[in-house]
């Protein structure tokens, strides 16, 4: 591989303003993503590089700009993606220093672009918000309150009464849930941006019913001193056949007002042909819906979710994202918010077509697999999860790391650790990290005065207790900082008032933010 070439943050910029497609990649761990980072930068940290790239990156001749902690780390992502074949890799010149100095803002948390436009969407649009302390008296007695969340956020939390409605079906359910058109409607999610975006999507497909978001959504109430609710899981609700069809003709109806076009099996089979595009295909509706089955080569992507995560979904800006038709306006109410944000999205009508091919996965070292029984003879057995997966649930005894830091590519590596040990043993939830960590690490030990063999354990913990063997939950031994990933303030039920408020005061400050920015490319519908 020849000298990787750079490009400035200031070409950057103006790369994104003209819609042209560009990967802005952030090799840092997700907690120091989190801490700064430019807008539409996607976190892809370093240790699980090889493992997101195929699918989140999917066409080979993409322009990508990549950035990290230090020089090394960047030159090694650059490394990782050329393996993996990418042909259009570039460095960002000096970094985010370098992305500061040419002028360039830095935004803090994670998605911050579909945080960042629900904030515009409520400057614009004036979207309603009802605060808590009026809320709470009433709900029970007529309003109608629907929580827009994913069903693991509600089974964790919830404001009493709330029926769990994931994101994009919001409109087809609040129609049947509210049928009286005088019945008011609040929506609600654990912040702003999902309840911003559904109650605007509601108001924007003509619910004829008074509508409004909760205010600062699950935050919000906690902060008022109201009580949430946990558990028990719930179903998202479904749709008479009347009712379904009354929310895709108004979802319809908002897509063709935001400009989104339709597109068919052969129209998608000439994109992917022509491999001049990145083209992402989603799609939007619940995941027992995507499991009993789904268009091929379209990966299942909740439509709420994509619009709050599209940094997740769809790292390349200036992409195009085509969705699967549903019956229940799902679809095109997302692609709607999509083209609000500036992406080329579409709607595909009729069958499918054939799946395009992936990229092909990355190439997996062959490692030696140990047993149970083998294992439990190591001196040193190494945790390469997330040290969220870790605190859940790990094999008794063992320790944890960051792959990354464990070979001493980012961060001074654990050599105290590992020099005591005869056998070090590498495990995680994922086989494929696994075996890549042992690579890493007996290629570390090879250029080290410690030569002592590495080998996997497949199935991390799960296969460890399915053997019988006894696993342990909490925060266990560390051998680096747990900076892999973000502690979200509006996530769990033991965040601090203090970090719920600051996080608050952060998406308040976001317009403005946009607005020195320069390159989001956002507008409201009826705003244009």
């Amino acid at each position: 591989m020849g000298l990787t070439p750079s490009i400035d943050g200031a070409e950057v910029r103006t790369v994104l303003r003209s819609g042209r497609e560009i990967a802005l990649i952030d090799l840092r761990p997700e907690a120091t993503f989190a801490a700064g980072h430019p807008l539409f930068a996607a976190s892809m940290p370093l240790d699980t590089l090889e493992l997101e790239a195929p699918a989140r990156l999917p066409r080979l001749h993409v322009p990508i700009v990549v950035y990290g902690e230090r020089e090394v780390d960047t030159l090694t992502g650059v490394a990782r993606l050329a393996e993996l074949g990418y042909t259009a890799i570039s460095i960002l010149s000096g970094g985010l220093a370098g992305w500061v100095a040419s002028g360039g803002e830095l935004f803090q948390d994670v998605n911050t672009p579909g945080k960042a436009f629900g904030e515009l969407v409520a400057a614009q649009a004036g979207t309603p918000q009802i605060d808590p302390r009026r809320a709470q008296p009433v709900l029970g007695s007529g309003p109608v309150l629907i929580d827009v969340r994913t069903p693991g956020e509600y089974t964790t939390m919830h404001v009493p009464g709330a029926v769990n409605v994931p994101g994009a079906g919001v409109v087809g359910a609040a129609a049947a849930l509210a049928p009286d058109p005088e019945a008011m409607v609040i929506v609600n999610c654990a912040g702003r941006t999902r309840g911003i975006i559904a109650a605007q999507s509601l108001i924007d497909a003509g619910l004829p019913n008074p509508v409004a978001a909760l205010q600062n959504g699950t935050i919000g109430w906690t902060l008022a001193g109201l009580s949430l609710e946990r558990g028990p899981d719930s179903a998202e609700p479904t749709l008479p056949a009347a009712a379904a069809a009354q929310a895709q003709a108004r979802a319809t109806a908002v897509s063709a007002r935001a400009g989104v076009p339709r597109i068919d099996a052969r129209g998608l089979g000439r994109l992917r042909e022509r491999g001049d595009r990145t083209v992402y295909c989603f799609d939007v509706r619940s995941a027992e819906e995507f499991g009993a089955g789904h268009p091929p080569g379209f990966t299942w992507a909740p439509g709420g979710q994509l619009i709050q995560e599209t940094d997740h979904y769809a790292p390349v800006r200036g992409a195009v994202i085509v969705l699967a038709e549903d019956d229940s306006g799902r679809a095109h109410m997302t692609a709607s918010w999509l083209a609000q944000m500036g992406w080329d999205s579409r709607v595909l009508v009729g069958p499918p077509g054939p799946a395009s091919s992936n990229i092909a996965a990355p190439d997996i070292p062959t490692v030696e697999w140990l047993s149970a029984d083998a294992v439990a003879t190591a001196t040193l057995v190494v945790d390469v999860s997330t040290s969220v997966a870790y605190d859940r649930s790990h094999i008794r005894g063992s320790v944890w790391c960051r792959r990354s830091v464990l070979a001493g590519l980012q961060g001074s590596p654990p050599d105290e650790a590992l020099a005591g040990a005869e056998l070090v043993v590498v495990t995680s939830d994922d086989d494929r990290l696994t075996a890549l960590a042992c690579r890493d690490l007996a290629r570390h030990l090879e250029s080290s005065d410690h030569r002592a063999p590495v080998a996997g354990f497949a199935g991390g913990p799960a296969a460890w207790a399915a053997d019988g063997r006894a696993v342990d939950t909490g925060p266990g031994r560390k051998l680096s900082a747990p900076d892999d990933v973000y502690r979200r303030p509006y996530v769990g039920t033991d965040v601090s008032p203090d970090a719920m408020r600051a996080y608050l005061e952060w998406e308040h400050g976001l317009v403005a933010q946009l607005e020195r920015d320069g390159t989001h490319g956002f507008w409201v519908l009826g705003r244009r």
